[in-house]
Formats: structure tokens, C-alpha cells, sequence
């Protein structure tokens, strides 16, 4: 079953800033842009590290004025002095959803993408992995009922009954086995768009207490 990948929902062009940018020309990018935060990219367009919101704040709090003190004028910090590294990163083959979990262990709210050797190639954001969501409920419907029941699960049609809406996806009907329900709910669970599952599915028989080589084959994520 093919799933989104984050090459599909990335920004191509990705403003990116080097170690040497000033922290005033960050926060002009991030304005004029409307963006959270950028990459920081060495000579050979490698992520050494992401500069955010979070990080200017973070560099400007109230502080000993040390240059003060000491006679001597401070020199203006630059990407590499307030970034974040290493970088949180994710690469174009990977799913959508992989990218989603990842920015939610990491409370981030975007990831550069790269490449086998770490050069950028795009960004990913939360409001980007939103789209997931959008999409229409026919093609939802038309995946559970093709792909998951018909073609992996080998459940006759007419058996059960699935309608969408909004994402949520219900199911009514039967099937032969629990093995075949188990795996019904979870593949459902893993369709790209779908929001929550709600079943009334019943299975004639239980094999779940033998080790059935359906349950098995069927209980292998895609």
C-alpha cells in the first residue's frame, strides 16, 4: 500500500542560512518569510544545524553585559553561535507520518530534508503534514475497500460495509476471522487521511489462539 511520503508534501526551495549570517539577517528571514526557523548549511549545503524562533529569544535574554565590564565591544552573534546542533532531520523516502511522530517527540515544528550524504534538499513542516488530512473521503473509502479488504485481506465483497466522513472511518459487517480483524482495524489506522476507525465488525471464529499463518502474514506492517 503506498503510503505518503515526505517528498510529497515538502517545500523544495528551503531558506537556509550559513554559520557566518548574522543573528539580525536571521530574524529579517524569518519575518519576511513568515517562517520559525531556518536551516544552517556548511560549504557543501550540509545541515550542520537549525536556527528557530526559540533560539534568537533564547540568545537575547536579560544577561550580564559582559563587554561592558570589560572595556571591549561585543561582537554580533551569528547562526553558528545560536543554532541548535546537531540538526533534527528527515529524508525525502520516508512517510509522512514518520516526519509527524518525530516532530512530536522532538517538539519541533519543522524538519529539513536530506539527503544520503545530509545535504539539504527540502523542509517539512506541521502545517504541511496537515494536508495529510485532506484527503477526499471517496478516496479514503476506495482504499479500505480495494486495497485493505480486497486485495490483502481477501474479504468478499458486501461483507462489510465502510463509509467516510471527515476522515473517520466506520465499519459494520463480518469477517471469518479475529486475525482478519485485527488486521482490518490496524491497516485502516495506517491509510494516510484517516483521522480514527470505528467499528462494529464481528469474526465468526477466533484463531488469534493459534499461531495461524494468516494472522502472521496479515499482522506485517506495510
Amino acid at each position: 500500500m503506498k503510503h505518503i511520503k515526505v517528498a510529497d508534501l515538502m517545500t523544495d526551495e528551503a531558506v537556509s542560512v550559513a554559520p557566518g549570517t548574522a543573528f539580525k539577517d536571521i530574524a529579517k528571514l524569518l519575518a519576511q518569510y513568515d517562517i520559525s526557523g531556518v536551516p544552517v548549511l556548511d560549504d557543501e549545503d550540509r545541515v550542520v544545524g537549525v536556527v528557530s524562533q526559540t533560539d534568537l529569544l533564547a540568545h537575547v535574554a536579560p544577561g550580564p553585559d559582559t563587554s561592558r565590564q570589560n572595556g571591549t565591544e561585543a561582537e554580533p552573534p551569528t547562526a553558528g553561535d545560536v543554532m541548535s546542533a546537531p540538526a533534527v532531520t528527515v529524508r525525502a523516502e520516508e512517510t509522512a507520518a514518520d516526519a509527524a511522530r518525530l516532530m512530536t517527540r522532538r517538539g519541533i515544528e519543522r524538519l529539513p530534508v536530506v539527503d544520503v550524504e545530509d545535504r539539504l534538499v527540502g523542509i517539512v513542516t506541521r502545517r504541511d503534514l496537515l494536508r495529510m488530512f485532506l484527503r477526499p473521503d471517496s478516496e479514503i473509502r476506495r482504499r479500505v475497500t480495494g486495497e485493505v479488504l480486497t486485495e490483502v485481506l481477501g474479504v468478499p465483497t458486501g461483507d462489510v460495509d465502510v463509509h467516510v466522513v471527515d476522515g473517520i472511518v466506520t465499519l459494520d459487517g463480518h469477517v471469518e476471522r479475529r486475525s482478519q480483524l485485527t488486521a482490518l482495524l490496524g491497516l485502516v489506522e495506517q491509510l494516510d487521511g484517516v483521522v480514527t476507525v470505528a467499528s462494529q465488525v464481528t469474526a465468526r471464529t477466533d484463531d488469534t489462539a493459534t499461531a495461524h499463518p494468516d494472522h502472521a502474514r496479515h499482522a506485517m506492517p506495510w
